[in-house]
């Protein structure tokens, strides 16, 4: 249904860019009266759409047929119209265009073509080359550039985008890893108080089966207190063996929160510590000790020299743990990235006993607070809640690399579309100079053309002559020339924004002024 719902919109769009292409050929056509100009233009718009999806390249090389209409006279103007079919069928051509080449090549064979008939065949062969080679630069070479460009970027993003999904199924693996990890050291721990208790009833168990004053039925129990605590042995050790199989090897919690600050104390660290844990059951005691462990762990990594603050107290029903570190004094060691594989393995550790976890940064620094229940089951793991947990510890690198990448298809998106525009300023900008200085240098006073005589010679009057010829002049309106006659052109004195401006023509015959003649564009 989605596919359908592509192909219906794809139709309207096409249809409406043809309508589009179509009203330009029309409103064109009307300002020429040329019936071979509507005809010719609606068949080129016709045909370079309808082609435009499944070949391209047929489609481009249509648009670039139809700029070959610029040298051929349609009315007093330039066909517009090649303009907006060009521009189009270019970008679209060098976005869907596989490949470059067979774009370059019909380029190619167009601009061969065009470029010189343009100079032999056109009514003003310089103006009309002129006209050629922009419309082919800036209305077929820049469009099909950026079609290229977006095409390339677009597969380069997706390329990206494919390997940052990689990168993100990896590193939700070592996170998955993580969590099995602090299972294994959670199964370690449950192995070295649960098998010490069993070895103990079953060492009571055996003493009490060998006392005095005792009965056969009185001792059979007790023996049989002793091999059930000893299977239970067994079978504990088995299974904890099972979770040691399916995580990587980890030690086991060991010691009090005491000797942990002393020996985090002795290594450099300056710690203020509030340490109140006795009501904690061993599980929550053992959670509330991982906790401040990789806290003092991640200060000494990422804070060095920094001050630390470390609360533990319980209550009757939960235990409350808080390490907050200060900004360290100079600044966080130089290549110490984090993946917050620690954070991840403890969230999943204070999660098992019902509690949770709070860690990101504080005042500068980082703080890390944990709220374990005494008497609570295992909080369910949601992705609703993992994906809050992974916000709240930060952005995954791979997360981070996918900003960047966003940021910089964006940013590259608009240099594509700036640079050809800053090009065509620049451009446009140096030829009205250009144009400017040709116009003004080539003004020949009206006062100067009154004095000029037939028959003075080229070198008396060279003094009185501009500068340069009039390169832009009217087009139609011109008396024929003498025959055997050069003729030079110069401004008149009207402004370049008329539409029907003037020249001065003076015609030498054997280095002498044969014939000097006004003109203005359209004049009979």
């Amino acid at each position: 249904m989605r596919e359908v719902t592509k192909r219906r919109w794809r139709v309207v769009l096409d249809v409406l860019l043809a309508l589009f292409l179509a009203f330009t050929v029309v409103s064109d056509s009307v300002t020429t009266r040329s019936a071979w100009e509507l005809t010719g233009g609606l068949a080129v718009v016709a045909a370079s759409v309808a082609t435009a999806r499944r070949y391209p390249a047929v489609s481009l090389g249509i648009a670039l047929a139809g700029t070959l209409a610029v040298p051929f006279p349609y009315g007093d103007h330039v066909p517009v119209w090649t303009v907006f079919v060009l521009v189009a069928m270019s970008y679209l051509a060098g976005l869907r265009m596989e490949r470059a080449r067979p774009g370059v090549l019909t380029g190619a064979a167009v601009a061969l073509l065009g470029i010189p008939l343009s100079l032999l065949v056109a009514p003003d062969g310089l103006g009309d080359w002129a006209a050629m080679v922009a419309i082919l630069v800036f209305a077929g070479l820049s469009p099909w550039l950026l079609g290229r460009y977006v095409r390339v970027r677009g597969e380069l993003a997706r390329t990206g985008w494919r390997r940052a999904e990689e990168m993100e199924s990896r590193q939700r693996l070592v996170a998955d890893q993580a969590r099995l990890r602090e299972r294994a050291r959670i199964a370690s721990d449950m192995h070295d108080s649960l098998g010490h208790e069993l070895s103990l009833i079953a060492v009571r168990a055996a003493a009490l089966e060998v006392a005095g004053g005792l009965d056969d039925t009185q001792r059979g129990a007790a023996a049989q207190l002793r091999v059930s605590a000893a299977a239970a042995t067994d079978r504990l050790r088995e299974i904890i063996g099972v979770l040691r199989e399916d995580a990587a090897p980890v030690e086991p919690v060991q010691g009090d929160l005491g000797e942990l600050i002393a020996r985090a104390r002795a290594s450099g660290l300056l710690i203020e510590s509030t340490v109140d844990s006795e009501a904690a059951p061993p599980m929550v005691a053992r959670a509330a000790y991982r906790v401040v462990q990789e806290a003092l762990t991640n200060v000494a990594k990422h804070a060095p020299g920094a001050a630390v603050t470390v609360r533990v107290t319980s209550s009757a029903e939960l235990t409350e743990v808080s390490v907050v570190n200060a900004p360290p004094p100079a600044g966080p060691l130089p290549g110490a990235a984090s993946g917050h594989v620690g954070l991840i393995g403890l969230r999943e550790r204070v999660r098992l006993v019902g509690g949770t976890l709070r860690a990101g940064p504080h005042e500068g620094g980082f703080a890390v607070t944990a709220t374990l229940p005494h008497d609570a089951a295992p909080v369910e793991e949601t992705p609703e809640l993992r994906e809050a947990a992974d916000d709240e510890v930060g952005q995954s690198t791979s997360a981070q690399a996918l900003e960047l990448a966003r940021r910089d298809v964006r940013r590259s998106l608009l240099q594509a579309v700036a640079v050809p525009l800053a090009l065509f300023a620049v451009v446009l900008a140096v030829s009205g100079i250009a144009f400017l200085y040709q116009w003004n240098s080539s003004e020949l006073p009206g006062a100067v053309y009154e004095r000029l005589r037939i028959g003075q010679s080229r070198a008396e009057l060279a003094p009185q002559l501009p500068e340069h010829q009039r390169a832009a002049r009217p087009v139609r309106g011109e008396p024929p020339p003498p025959a055997g006659a050069v003729c030079e052109y110069y401004g008149s004195g009207r402004s370049w924004l008329c539409d029907d401006y003037a020249a001065y023509r003076l015609c030498f015959a054997d280095g002498k002024l044969v014939a000097k003649d006004w003109f203005a564009e359209g004049a009979s």
